[in-house]
Order: structure tokens, then C-alpha cells, then sequence
């Protein structure tokens, strides 16, 4: 395993920087948010850790791409920021993401919550869901892993003309896997920083999605036309789990959080961080480090107390006696569904040592 770590003077500068009207920007900040995002350089921080390596898979080492500090995120010509003229994210479901029409709908109002909590500040909005033939992209059955795949740039292309005038951004979810081209296997997601809009897949985060009694292998395509989508009309969906649902949310709010203009973190353990594979996504938090935190409360606007109150009441709403995960299919439409939480306890527990620090 490798570690890297970076000094306590550079941590300093990335997070505050060297240009003294950005220092005394982040001087004017209230003095418990300042402590807390201190706690990026002060050593053995039990709230903010180094970046762990554990093969030569993980993204670091695989995809070398330039670091970006809070000055640089700051300066960028190319950035863009949410206006009162745009200043809703859209989400845009793209077939069921459940078993039942009740299990997506409510799983849908959980994802809208969470980016409600997160992004602070925003309108979260959602879109009439659709199914796949509205978007008439191309698919295909993968070679390896004989499941349906949907082409994600033909997807955007459909989401940029869907794109509301107050939208920020529009991102499109769906539990079909993605490929971005023919050469491809798969992608887990694919944005256009440009036209602000995001298509992101939860197929693979299932838990049984790379098991040999994978129940959504499609053995042949029976396509009659090129307009002929029936193959979607009973399309496999896991079942939604609180392992799932922590999934979703840490890649819709990364994903999002890129559409800011944030770069993948190299400075600390944080959302942010790239991701190679499941096993390093993982391990990735829920939480952004100091230095990114910074980068998106400058383009936002939102007071850090008032985020994680909401993040903490997003995680307790519904939450007691919640089940493992949610029932079985059944046709029962009209269920309501209690949200699976018990993988966000240990984020909670974070966050609560978080205010602590904030309100000291």
C-alpha cells in the first residue's frame, strides 16, 4: 500500500493559496468554518487523511492528469457557476431504477434529497422519467458480461435538448449500463463540462452484478428494427440496497461536482478522488477534503453548519427500523418505502465531529 502524503505548507497553500485577496477571502470566513478546513494541514488530522494507493490500478497511478488547487479551480476562464438565472440541477431518470414503479420513484426522491443536502443552496429538481426508446440512442448486449448497454454520448446529446433555461445542469440516471463507443467495454459515467449535462449508470454497483448467476445476462439481442426498444420492457434491475443507494450518491455528487469544475483530488482522501474500479470507489468518502470543499462553498455560497444539518437530517428522515433493503419485487405499487441508511451510520458519525468542530 502506498500513501501519499503531502506536507503541511503545501496543504496550506493549495488550500489558501499564495494570491493574498484569496487568503483574505478565506480570512473573512467564519472562524469555525476556517478551523475546520484548517484541519486539511494540521498533522494526524482524525478528520482528514492522506490518499492510500493500493495497486497499480487505482487512479493515481494509472491516469497521471495535473493537480488543481483552490487558486487554479478559482481562475478558471472556463468554469461554470451557478446564476439566479440557472440555478436548478435536473435529474432525468432514463428507465426504472426498481423492481416496481413505487421502488423507483421513491429511490429517485432519495437521490434528489441527497444532492438537495449536499449542493446546499441549489433547487434540485426532477424531470418526467423516460423511458429508453424516448431517448433513441444505440445499444448493444457487452461481449464479456452479457448485459444491455446504452451509448452515453448519444444519451447527452438527448439530455442537452431536454436542458431546462434555469437548469445548472442536467443529469440523467439509469440502471442500464453505459458504453461510450464500440472500441469500449463499459463507462460508469460521462459529462460535458460544456453544455452542463451528465449521464451516470448504477447498474454495476449491484451486489451481484460481477457474480456468474447474474440474473441480467442477455443471451441473444432480438432486435426487429433499429426502433425496436421491446428488449427494455423487462429489463433486469438489482435490488436496491443501502450499499446501492451509498453508490448512487457518492458518483451522482462526484459527477456533479466535476460539472463545478472540480478536478479529481490528489490532495487528500475525498470524493473527488478518481476511481478506477469498484474496490477504489469504495474506499473513497462520501466527504470532500477542505481544499474541494473550499472550491465548491466559493461557487455555491452556502454556510458549511447549515450543509451537514442537512446532510445529517437527510440521513435520519425515515430512517428507523429500516429494513437491510428494500422488499422483494412485488407489484404492489403503492408501498412506502423506508429508505435504507446503515452504510451512511459512519458518515454520520463524521459529520457529527464536523459540527462539533464548527460550532466550538
Amino acid at each position: 500500500m502506498q500513501i501519499v502524503r503531502h506536507s503541511e505548507q503545501t496543504l496550506r497553500t493549495v488550500l489558501l493559496s499564495k494570491n493574498p485577496a484569496l487568503v483574505s477571502q478565506y480570512e473573512k470566513l467564519d472562524a469555525g468554518e476556517q478551523r475546520l478546513m484548517n484541519e486539511a494541514f494540521r498533522p494526524n488530522s482524525d478528520l482528514f487523511g492522506p490518499i492510500t494507493l493500493h495497486s497499480q490500478s487505482d487512479w493515481i497511478n494509472s491516469h497521471p492528469e495535473p493537480s488543481q488547487d483552490f487558486e487554479e479551480f478559482y481562475s478558471d476562464p472556463y468554469r461554470k457557476t451557478p446564476s439566479a438565472e440557472t440555478h436548478s440541477i435536473y435529474i432525468q431518470c432514463i428507465g426504472s431504477l426498481g423492481n416496481t414503479r413505487s421502488v423507483s420513484e421513491e429511490y429517485v426522491k432519495w437521490l434528489k434529497g441527497y444532492c438537495e443536502a449536499f449542493f446546499y443552496g441549489l433547487t434540485v429538481k426532477l424531470l418526467e422519467p423516460v423511458p429508453v426508446s424516448a431517448t433513441r440512442c444505440s445499444f448493444r448486449i457487452n461481449d464479456d458480461t452479457q448485459n444491455l448497454q446504452i451509448h452515453a454520448g448519444q444519451i447527452l446529446k438527448f439530455l442537452k435538448k431536454r436542458k431546462p433555461k434555469d437548469a445548472f445542469c442536467v443529469v440523467g440516471i439509469t440502471m442500464i449500463d453505459l458504453y461510450p463507443r464500440d472500441s469500449w467495454n463499459f463507462v460508469f459515467g460521462q459529462a460535458s463540462l460544456t453544455d452542463g449535462v451528465g449521464i451516470f449508470s448504477f447498474a454495476r454497483y449491484g451486489r451481484d452484478f460481477y457474480s456468474s448467476h447474474y440474473d441480467g445476462k442477455v443471451k441473444k439481442l432480438q432486435k426487429k428494427s433499429s426502433s425496436d426498444y421491446s428488449v427494455f420492457d423487462s429489463y433486469y434491475v438489482p435490488e436496491v440496497t443501502s450499499v446501492l443507494l451509498l453508490r448512487s450518491c457518492k458518483t451522482l455528487t462526484h459527477e456533479i461536482g466535476h460539472i463545478f469544475g472540480l478536478r479529481h483530488c490528489q490532495w487528500l482522501a475525498c470524493l473527488m478522488q478518481g476511481s478506477n474500479h469498484l474496490e477504489e470507489a469504495d474506499r473513497r468518502p462520501l466527504n470532500l477534503c477542505p481544499i474541494c470543499l473550499r472550491k465548491l462553498q466559493s461557487a455555491v455560497g452556502f454556510s458549511l453548519k447549515e450543509r451537514y444539518e442537512a446532510l445529517v437530517r437527510w440521513i435520519d428522515d425515515e430512517s428507523t427500523d429500516t429494513p437491510r433493503a428494500t422488499p422483494k419485487p412485488s407489484r404492489e405499487d403503492n408501498v412506502n418505502l423506508p429508505k435504507p441508511v446503515e452504510a451512511f451510520k459512519e458518515w454520520r458519525e463524521w459529520i457529527t465531529k464536523c459540527l462539533a468542530v464548527l460550532q466550538t
